[in-house]
């Protein structure tokens, strides 16, 4: 199956184009998943003249399956659960505050090299427009729309360039909009909706929110 966008940036911007709404409106603020929804949502905000901030938001692993994510917890002290797959797994409460310990320290290194002293954008009254590089189990972008929720945000637009068709109906229904450009069942992983889909690291997110600006 033939890759939908050359890059994060290319699909960032092929984004934009469905978001050209929300340009020069003051009460908008783009929000990108770290790391990957980084330099997507880089594009969205440089197309729509809105403020770039990075939500942190760490996928719980199942232990010995790393890619399966039992839940998320992000920035706020927030944490959800995958309840279907602690129970059919039977994961003991024991495993799962070790998860989170481990993955509590990832999110506040990330928070001090992203953010330093600077606080998460003021969230309550605006819309929030979060975006990843794409959707796989929704675990992370669930974790993330509570924290805007929690915040008070008016409007949370849910916004990626792929998502399998299942995951696009579950956030329609959590989302007070969903932007999907792509929602083909063909693919088994969001890497394959992308020619170039190399790691993010951390100075390339801290490089493109020192460009953003405050």
């Amino acid at each position: 199956m033939k890759a939908l966008y050359r890059d994060r940036a290319d699909a960032g911007r092929q984004l934009a184009e469905h978001l050209a709404g929300y340009t020069d409106q003051s009460d908008v603020l783009v929000l990108g998943l770290s790391r990957g929804g980084v330099p997507v949502a880089f594009e969205v905000a440089k197309r729509i003249h809105a403020p770039l901030d990075v939500l942190i938001v760490r996928k719980l692993g199942v232990p010995g399956q790393e890619e399966l994510a039992m839940g998320a917890i992000a920035t706020g002290g927030i944490r959800i659960l995958n309840a279907n797959i602690v129970r059919s797994l039977q994961i003991p409460e024991s495993v799962i505050h070790a998860v989170v310990a481990a993955e509590e320290v990832e999110l506040k290194r990330r928070e001090r090299i992203y953010r330093g002293n600077r606080a998460l954008w003021e969230i309550r009254s605006k819309t929030a427009i979060l975006i990843d590089d794409g959707i796989a189990t929704g675990s992370t972008m669930r974790a993330a729309i509570q924290v805007l929720r929690k915040q008070n945000a008016t409007r949370i637009v849910v916004a990626v360039p792929y998502a399998p068709l299942s995951a696009r109906n579950d956030f329609e229904s959590e989302a007070d909009e969903t932007v999907v450009l792509n929602s083909m069942e063909d693919f088994w992983a969001v890497g394959q909706a992308y020619e170039d889909f190399s790691p993010v690291s951390d100075e390339e997110v801290t490089r493109l929110m020192e460009i953003a600006g405050p």
